[in-house]
């Protein structure tokens, strides 16, 4: 089975403090049913538009579960359609 790498966002730091750290740590298991967490992100050093154009290229793909499109955020689905939601702003 080939080694893969992990992904990690948070602080340089490491864990605790202000920030929260996730480790996406990918395996070669097949989904076995819905992913149980949805994640609502938003960028901090770019805006919705150009992150979305990102997340696109790196294989991101629009999920349609029934919005109206007068949403300010774009539901997303990764090529494991696990759903997330990119919003224009941090929601408080």
């Amino acid at each position: 089975m080939p080694i893969m790498a992990c992904r990690i966002i948070g602080p340089r730091e490491g864990f605790g403090g202000l920030q929260p750290t996730l480790i996406f740590s990918p395996t070669t298991e097949p989904k076995a049913g819905k992913l149980r967490l949805h994640f609502d992100v938003n960028a901090t050093d770019r805006d919705q538009d150009a992150e979305l154009q990102r997340l696109l290229k790196l294989g991101a793909r629009p999920a349609d579960i029934s919005q109206t499109g007068e949403e300010p955020w774009h539901v997303l689905a990764d090529p494991e359609d696990n759903e997330s939601c990119l919003l224009r702003a941090r929601l408080s």
